[in-house]
């Protein structure tokens, strides 16, 4: 009688079971699989949820990763490195008996488009001991309109915790785009602002914490659908916005409150060239936020716009940086690409000349090499060398004037 393989865990037959797996040395069956699939998502989540103070990166050490892939931006590092550092100690001080409660610290990011803001959060979402969602306000309406429910954002923060609710009510949620919820204008109005003033009604009570009912599959609610609760009071909310033209709010509000013989010397104080510096929580409600809402974000912090030193160090320096992007690229097809020197300057003034920030970088840098990208590889070149010439014909040719012109409009 020929012998029979054996599940090497439970040792039943492949007769026995439904399915059995065959291994180098062993065999497991279907049934034996399945529990060791339980088994390693039940470690998994306790080693989440254990999260041991001693363990946990300091603030320094969170800023010191956050620098190798973002440049400058110092004061943003520092408030979101204390902010996710003090988050983990309000998680583990909770099951403490102590009359003094630790309340959350929420945060709002203010900086132009291209200044690092969505980037941060990303790359801090890298070295998180808890569950981190990114989500975007533009999609959220009023509840009962065309659009999503701004419970469904913490629906993106139950999927990054495996569903598992109590994991996810220890998470940080990062709310990208803040500023297109503003209200529209601050005269009242028959119609409803269903996109704005009324979504940031109803974030009030997820930024103050309360128990909300969110769809899981987020989306929009309905009433025969099964919601699960979730506690948002140890969730930590971290926003970020453009906030196109509030330096003009700004500037209007710095040059009004000086009035009579210092006026001249003050005014001569204030640094033009960086206005966002300068920002107020009251600049954000002339904007257009309402005041309970900037209450509930007492973290206000700005990012710098980006200068020519800082961009030139973004297309080389970062981990992740688009010239060692394109460098790993052309080295998988066996081929050394080389850019001159004057070539990322050219990029650079480009960059400053299109007022795009750093996303004109990675523009730039696309279009220059669309070209190589298509012929090299089908060639036996094995070094290619970007010039400044061939960069300045590249960019001339793809009638970038037209993108110039788009950018002069805004």
């Amino acid at each position: 009688m020929a012998k029979q393989n054996r599940c090497s865990f439970c040792g039943r037959t492949e007769n026995e079971v439904k399915m059995l797996i065959y291994g180098i040395d062993g065999y497991i069956c279907d049934e034996c699989a399945e529990q060791a699939i339980t088994i390693v998502k039940e470690a998994r989540a306790s080693r989440k949820q254990d999260v041991k103070l001693e363990n946990l990166p300091k603030p320094q050490e969170i800023k010191a990763y956050l620098d190798k892939y973002v440049i400058g931006q110092d004061a943003a590092k520092v408030a979101l490195s204390v902010a996710v550092y003090n988050h983990y100690k309000r998680l583990n001080h909770r099951d403490e008996k102590d009359d003094v409660e630790l309340e959350k610290s929420n945060i709002i990011m203010v900086g132009s488009t291209g200044t690092g803001k969505t980037l941060l959060a990303r790359t801090i979402a890298k070295m998180l001991l808890v569950p981190f969602a990114i989500v975007d306000a533009t999609v959220l309406t009023e509840a009962g309109y065309v659009g999503e429910d701004v419970e469904s954002l913490l629906a993106r923060l139950l999927q990054a915790a495996d569903g598992d609710v109590k994991l996810a009510e220890k998470g940080i949620v990062f709310i990208d785009e803040i500023d297109k919820i503003a209200r529209k204008g601050d005269n009242p109005s028959i119609t409803r602002d269903v996109s704005g003033e009324g979504v940031q009604q109803g974030l009030l009570k997820l930024l103050e914490g309360s128990v909300v009912n969110v769809p899981p599959q987020g989306g929009r609610k309905h009433p025969e659908q099964q919601f699960i609760q979730v506690d948002t009071r140890n969730i930590l909310f971290i926003c970020g916005g453009a906030f196109d033209g509030i330096e003009k709010r700004i500037a209007q509000r710095l040059n009004t409150h000086v009035v009579g013989f210092d006026a001249a010397r003050n005014v001569a104080k204030i640094d033009k060239s960086n206005m966002m510096q300068y920002i107020a929580p009251m600049d954000l409600k002339s904007f257009g936020l309402i005041p309970e809402i900037i209450g509930r974000l007492p973290i206000l912090t700005h990012l710098e716009p980006l200068d020519r030193e800082a961009l030139r160090s973004i297309l080389t320096e970062p981990k992740n940086s688009i010239v060692k992007q394109y460098k790993k690229m052309f080295e998988i097809d066996g081929v050394k690409l080389t850019f001159e020197e004057e070539v990322l300057d050219y990029v650079v003034d480009k960059a400053i000349e299109f007022k795009l920030g750093a996303r004109g970088l990675r523009s730039l840098i696309e279009v220059i090499m669309m070209k190589p990208m298509f012929e090299v590889p089908s060639t036996d070149v094995k070094e290619f060398v970007v010039t400044l010439d061939f960069a300045r014909q590249q960019v001339e040719s793809a009638n970038m004037a037209v993108l110039k012109e788009s950018t002069e409009d805004k």
